[in-house]
């Protein structure tokens, strides 16, 4: 039922073009009131978070007993956030129509008081992502837990007060000190660079194009997210030229190299800080003299200081410091192009929330400047296209910061989705939230993830384990799975991987994952690849949907076009149409849907009109090959409890 005041932020006869637009575009909005008089309509319109306007919108034209009410305005000249909302006045009472209360773009809302806007992001018109990038799947290696290139199992330079497991399958676990709760001792497996270098023809059969690791810098911990020198390997994962020896074989197999970047803290123990005095140089903690000391900010030299969430082992920096943004970003070899050099394509920045915009800024431009096709991307866990961080909106996705984000949105999503937490409608407006704030180049370009090393292992949710929250953390080691759990998990796991590898942006892997790996939140996310004794089964599966994402561009950089949102299934589209992709590049003519059935019980049937898109037949690409022949432009089939399908026209 249609309200008597209607706008729809989704569809283009309300909104045209639809969601993101570069500065100056033109952009038509409107309205439609049931028949009868009104004394005034108007469209609010708030910018650059400081500028309002009211402009008094006409009725253009009748849609059946309907009244529309159309305006034509131009974006503003600079990149930034255009927020909108409608006023209408009937009977001398105010009537205000806005976004919904999800606050998710589409169908809105009326309100008696002033409504939460509609969102337009309008982006620089140069704004381009890497299309290599685009292009290819991502692996994500928490370097220690990977594997271990020295034959003999030899583990180097291991650091003093660590603990070494002498079983590579052991339970990962912190050693804490039972009064304060405080990280003493770190625990290591021994994974190193040599072990990724060896398994680089593993990752290219598995179709990766990209690797991720997980920072590789000298640094007291295990996870290296304490930097203690930022131009030098840790010596237990290698050095300098084990570094270039991996850069320059993963490019002879097309394979790209991206660094983790941590520079909104440093460790205590670094050579910067030197809190514990294992370097030779002068650190801020030692001296006001140090070359360092400005870096930090100290409230009560030297034990009391400004650290990350509390963490007195992770002092903050401050990142405007001329001497910091010389040493990371704009000297001759500073950090940012000095690894470049050295090999890799990109950057991911740790927590870019807590980085000032300029100091992000400037990082894109040294970077552009040493590699034009170097990725800059950055941790963010929420819609990147209005984050708020310390009270500014970011402005990550506009043309001068970040080439993608990690989509821990869309994460959230579709596990909601296959746990029966969200159905099929509420999935389809949360998607399309994002497909209509983030800009095109973005929407394709966003880091798709599933997990990583802050959240708990997909496979374990999936499979209805115990919340975390639930469980003591002895209980949380010693966690098995049922069969019917994993059966379940390993189903669903299925889906969310067919998803991932078919949905526009850059799908990521982490480690493990596509064998089957568990574990709840760090320590247990971060265990150890189970080199021969992964579920081949899975794994083949993963294979499979790889490589027909890298066959078919259409699946890459294809329209997405949504297409079924009922109950529990849920289905798209991927279009290549009159030889281009949706960036104008050259490409096959395509048509695949994908179709995903989370119920886990009951078989559902649908018919889809897909005779705009193609005719003919669609054959299966994941079932042997089985073919469905559209009957006057409709195509039925019926899921089956947790199935999916691929399909792609049999006819072009």
């Amino acid at each position: 039922m249609t309200d008597w005041i209607y706008h729809h932020s989704h569809e283009v006869f309300y909104r045209s073009p639809f969601g993101a637009v570069p500065c100056a575009e033109k952009i038509t909005l409107a309205l439609t009131l049931e028949a009868g008089e009104v004394e005034a309509v108007f469209l609010r319109l708030w910018k650059y978070g400081r500028e309002e306007e009211k402009i008094a919108m006409q009725p253009q034209e009748n849609q059946g007993d309907r009244r529309v009410f159309r305006v034509q305005i131009s974006a503003p000249p600079r990149q930034g956030l255009l927020w909108y909302y409608f006023i209408i006045v009937k009977n001398s009472k105010v009537y205000y129509y806005g976004n919904n209360s999800q606050q998710l773009g589409g169908v809105g809302k009326i309100y008696d008081h002033e409504p939460p806007s509609y969102q337009i992001t309008v982006h620089k018109r140069d704004l381009l992502t890497p299309h290599w990038f685009k292009d290819a799947v991502m692996y994500q290696i928490f370097v220690d837990r990977f594997f271990n290139g020295h034959e003999t199992g030899q583990i180097l330079n291991p650091k003093k007060h660590c603990m070494i497991y002498p079983e590579w399958s052991a339970t990962p676990r912190y050693g804490k000190d039972t009064v304060t709760g405080k990280t003493v001792c770190f625990d290591f497996f021994g994974g190193n660079l040599l072990g990724v270098i060896k398994k680089l023809p593993y990752l290219k059969e598995l179709g990766i194009g990209v690797i991720y690791l997980n920072p590789i810098f000298e640094a007291a911990s295990s996870h290296k997210y304490d930097t203690g020198d930022y131009k030098k390997i840790d010596p237990m994962f290698g050095n300098d030229k084990i570094f270039q020896e991996l850069c320059s074989k993963a490019e002879q197999m097309g394979i790209s190299i991206i660094l983790d970047g941590v520079f909104s803290h440093t460790g205590s123990d670094s050579r910067y800080f030197n809190k514990e005095g294992h370097y030779p140089t002068l650190g801020a903690y030692q001296s006001k003299e140090s070359p360092y000391y400005a870096w930090y900010r100290f409230t009560n030299f030297p034990d009391q200081y400004d650290c990350w969430w509390g963490v007195d082992t992770l002092p903050n920096v401050n990142e405007l410091n001329p001497s910091y943004q010389e040493f990371i970003i704009t000297g001759e070899d500073s950090v940012i192009k000095h690894w470049l050099r050295m090999g890799a394509k990109g950057w991911r920045l740790d927590v870019v929330d807590e980085l000032p915009p300029e100091f992000v800024k400037k990082i894109r431009a040294a970077m552009k400047n040493t590699n034009p096709d170097a990725v800059l991307i950055g941790e963010v866990w929420e819609d990147a296209s209005h984050k708020i961080s310390y009270s500014e909106i970011r402005e990550y996705l506009l043309g001068e910061e970040l080439d993608s984000v990690m989509n821990y949105p869309f994460r959230s999503i579709w596990l909601d989705f296959l746990l029966g937490r969200a159905d099929a409608f509420g999935t389809h407006n949360r998607l399309m939230s994002l497909y209509e704030n983030y800009p095109l180049q973005h929407f394709y370009s966003t880091m798709n993830l599933i997990g990583t090393h802050d959240v708990s292992r997909a496979l374990t949710l999936l499979s209805d384990a115990p919340p975390e929250e639930s469980l003591s953390r002895e209980d949380q080691e010693k966690l098995n799975l049922s069969k019917e759990q994993l059966k379940l998990g390993l189903a669903r796991l299925r889906l969310l991987a067919l998803l991932q590898m078919t949905f526009p942006g850059v799908p990521c892997i982490y480690y493990g994952d596509e064998v089957g790996m568990v574990g709840y939140r760090d320590p247990l996310n971060r265990g150890t690849y189970p080199w021969g004794h992964e579920n081949t089964e899975l794994l083949a599966w993963y294979k499979k949907l790889i490589n027909l994402r890298n066959n078919y561009q259409a699946l890459r950089t294809g329209l997405w076009q949504p297409i079924y949102s009922q109950g529990q299934v849920y289905g798209y589209l991927r279009v290549t149409e009159k030889g281009k992709d949706v960036f104008n590049r050259p490409a096959s003519n395509n048509v695949f849907l994908v179709l995903v059935n989370a119920n886990r019980d009951i078989p559902v049937s649908v018919a889809l009109d897909l005779k705009k898109w193609c005719s003919g037949s669609m054959i299966d690409l994941l079932q042997d090959n089985q073919v469905y022949h559209l009957r006057d432009g409709f195509v039925h089939l019926t899921l089956q409890p947790l199935q999916g399908v691929l399909l792609a026209n049999n006819s072009l």
